[in-house]
Parts: C-alpha cells; sequence; structure tokens
C-alpha cells in the first residue's frame, strides 16, 4: 500500500512537473508575438526567428552542457534519468525510513522544466537588441548564455554550489529566488544591458538636442495577445516551482502560488496605468503591458508567502517603478524597443527586495547580496561575449539594412508584404 501511494505521488508529481514546464514553453509564444508586436512592421520575420532560434539553442545546448554545469548529472553523454532507477532507489529508501511524501519526480521532467526557463532568460534579450542587431551574432551569444553564463549563476543559486568557492549565497546570506526574479528575469536583463550598451540605439531614436523621439510598435493587439500569452505561462513557472502537487500541503500551496501570480499581475496592471495616466494623460497600453509583465516578474520571487492583498501591492509597486524605468532608460539614452532591461531587471530587484516583506527567512542583506552576484556575473560575462562578438564579426547591421527593415537583410521575406514599409 505504501509503495502504491509513492508511486501515485511520484506520478502525480511528475505529470504535474510536465504541464507547467509545457506552460513556460508556452512564453516563448507570449515572447513573440509581444516583441512582434512593439518592432516596426519591417522588423517583424527576424524578430520572430530569433524567437524560434534561441529556443532551439537554448534547448540543445542546455541539453548538453549546461543542465550539468548547473546540478551536475551529465545528461548529454550519461543520460537522463528518465524515472526507473529513481523509483527503485526511492523505494528502497521508502521501505527504510518510511514513506514521507517528499518531492518525488522524474529526472527528465526536472530537465525539461529548467530548461525552459533558460530559454525565458534568453527571450528577454532578443527583444531589447531588438531591429538592428546581426541575427548571426544573437545566435552566437544565445549559445554562450545558455551553455554557460545562465547555468553558472544558476549553480550558484537553485544549484547551491558556493560562488568559486568564496561564499554559499544561500548557506552563508539565506538568499532566496522562489521562481526566478533574479536568477532568470534579472539575469536575461543584465545581459541585454550589456548587449545594449555595445550596440547603441536604433537610428532616429534620440535627437542630437537630447529629446526622445517615439517609434511606435507596429502591431498592438499582437503585443496584447502576447502579454495575454505570458500572464498564462507565468502560472506554470511560479506554480511549477513548488516543486510538486501529491499532497495536501503542496496543493494548497501551488493554489496560493496561482492566486498571488494573478493578483500581482492585476496590481501591475493598475499601478501602471494610475503613473501613466498622472504622467502623460492618457492611458498608455503599452506601459499598461509591461505594468502587468512587471507585476509578475516582482511576484515570482516569493510568490508563496504573502496574502493575495499584499502580492497585489508588491505588484502594483512593480507596475509603477517600470513606468519611471522606462522613462529614466530613454533619459540615458539606452534604447530598448520593449522596455525588456526595465520589466526584467529593475522590476526583478524589487522582486528580490520584496522577499523579506513577507518571508523571515529572507533578508535585504541576503538579497542584495545575491542580486549582485547574479548581475555582476551575468553583466561582465556578457559584455566580454557581446565585445568579442562586436570585433570578431560585428553585431550591427548597417545604416542601410537598418532603414530598410532587418526582415529583408537578415531573413530574406518580409511579414506583412502587402504593406509598404514603416
Amino acid at each position: 500500500m505504501e509503495n502504491q501511494i509513492f508511486q501515485l505521488q511520484y506520478a502525480m508529481d511528475t505529470f504535474y512537473f510536465l504541464v507547467c514546464g509545457a506552460l513556460v514553453m508556452w512564453m516563448a509564444a507570449g515572447f513573440s508575438m509581444l516583441e512582434a508586436g512593439l518592432v516596426r512592421a519591417k522588423n517583424t520575420t527576424e524578430i520572430l526567428t530569433k524567437n524560434v532560434l534561441l529556443f532551439a539553442i537554448a534547448s540543445t545546448a542546455y541539453l548538453v552542457v549546461g543542465y550539468d554545469i548547473m546540478y551536475g548529472g551529465g545528461v548529454f553523454l550519461a543520460g537522463i534519468d528518465g524515472g526507473d532507477t529513481l523509483v527503485a532507489d526511492a523505494l528502497a529508501a521508502s521501505a527504510e525510513a518510511g514513506f514521507d511524501g517528499g518531492s518525488v519526480y522524474s529526472g527528465a521532467s526536472d530537465f525539461f522544466f529548467q530548461v525552459v526557463f533558460v530559454a525565458t532568460a534568453m527571450s528577454i534579450v532578443s527583444g531589447a537588441v531588438a531591429e538592428r542587431m546581426k541575427l548571426s551574432a544573437f545566435a552566437f551569444f544565445a549559445v554562450v548564455m545558455t551553455a554557460f553564463i545562465y547555468p553558472m549563476e544558476g549553480s550558484w543559486t537553485w544549484g547551491g554550489n558556493s560562488v568559486f568557492g568564496l561564499y554559499s549565497l544561500g548557506d552563508d546570506f539565506g538568499f532566496l529566488d522562489f521562481a526566478g526574479s533574479g536568477i532568470v528575469h534579472m539575469a536575461g536583463a543584465a545581459a541585454a544591458l550589456a548587449g545594449v550598451i555595445l550596440l547603441g540605439a536604433r537610428k532616429g531614436k534620440y535627437g542630437a538636442n537630447g529629446e526622445v523621439k517615439p517609434i511606435p510598435g507596429a502591431n498592438l493587439p499582437l503585443a496584447t495577445l502576447g502579454t495575454f500569452i505570458l500572464w498564462m505561462g507565468w502560472f506554470g513557472f511560479n506554480g511549477g516551482s513548488v516543486l510538486k502537487l501529491g499532497d495536501m500541503a503542496s496543493a494548497n500551496a501551488v493554489a496560493m502560488v496561482f492566486l498571488n501570480t494573478n493578483a500581482a499581475a492585476a496590481g501591475g496592471v493598475i499601478g501602471a496605468l494610475i503613473i501613466a495616466k498622472i504622467l502623460f494623460g492618457k492611458a498608455d497600453l503599452t506601459m499598461i503591458l509591461n505594468g502587468a509583465l512587471a507585476g509578475l516578474v516582482a511576484i515570482t520571487a516569493g510568490p508563496d508567502t504573502p496574502s493575495p492583498l499584499v502580492a497585489t501591492l508588491i505588484g502594483a509597486a512593480g507596475g509603477v517603478l517600470v513606468v519611471f524605468s522606462i522613462i529614466a532608460m530613454d533619459k540615458f539614452k539606452m534604447d530598448d524597443p520593449v522596455g525588456a532591461i526595465s520589466v526584467h531587471g529593475v522590476v526583478g530587484l524589487w522582486g528580490l527586495l520584496a522577499v523579506p516583506l513577507t518571508n523571515s527567512d529572507a533578508s535585504f542583506t541576503g538579497q542584495l547580496v545575491g542580486a549582485a552576484t547574479i548581475f555582476v556575473w551575468v553583466f561582465v560575462t556578457s559584455f566580454i561575449v557581446w565585445a568579442v562578438l562586436k570585433m570578431v564579426m560585428g553585431i550591427r547591421v548597417t545604416e542601410e539594412e537598418e532603414y530598410a527593415g532587418v526582415d529583408i537583410s537578415e531573413c530574406g521575406m518580409e511579414a506583412y508584404p502587402e504593406f509598404t514599409n514603416s
């Protein structure tokens, strides 16, 4: 009977992991639609190509080497445990120690859940460097990011390893990041920031006197669809990070994480709407969409401990913060067509700092140390990789190609061929 209960929980936890991983994979569609809606029509095909390509690169690079760096196990060469060995070992341990209801799931499902997080981090980069980066340079960077840069900082956090043998973020500082406000989102934003600095702004974005010239996206309905897809996928992102479902306590925890995730997104929308109305006198849809995503990023570090009202407030603060951050980025002439660095970087930091407000196991010092470690590592290594790519092959298309649109120069086709370039 005990073994049957164990195997049932194993099946439920594994199935739950896989379903949540599929939801996170669906976020790739959300990023694709969001970015395709916020770039100009002449750059749509290329941004879609980047999103498909980065997912394939992430899936392969993390399989070959990234997962081994982050967690160990030699996935590619030694093979990944599909479950039979794990079940046999767990049943033997259960017979000796008694079944304790611990988290059990297939090793293959764990890999699948982790690899879609890697792709999410890389997706953040694609929007920030849109409309002027060479597709080949982006692909080379994606390999390094998903095979090495992300897995290294992941090994120091979720992997439980020390930072170059100097200190442990978990044991020494009590750093907590439930589903990745820092580990995934701020890391992706740090890599994007390094690329944006070396890449430079789009032509015509900033005037000689410092004025900002808006470059509207081509398809706001598509951007809105992308936001709702991301909102939906985030339930897998945060909910799956509970890691199991096969007992009452875990089921209740999953329900609370879902509830808080939704509440924070709603709060982000409301916060961004209010600030946009105050600052611009209009209900700016692009700010509202980024407000929803900001609320989701803000709650990701700790969706398990706040009350729903507090989660709403954490999300609302993220929605307010992202509007000011996007404005500040323009003042510093950091051209980010989709606001990715603000949404995932600035608000990702806020998400980490919000954890100690509701979780006594976390401290502001520990969260700051963890945030600094992640940011410095990812930013510096990404800057080096981008700089090498810039020297070796160049990372930016020519001015003529940028003016005509990278769809033609990079992909040889247009997304909207019946319309003239805009």
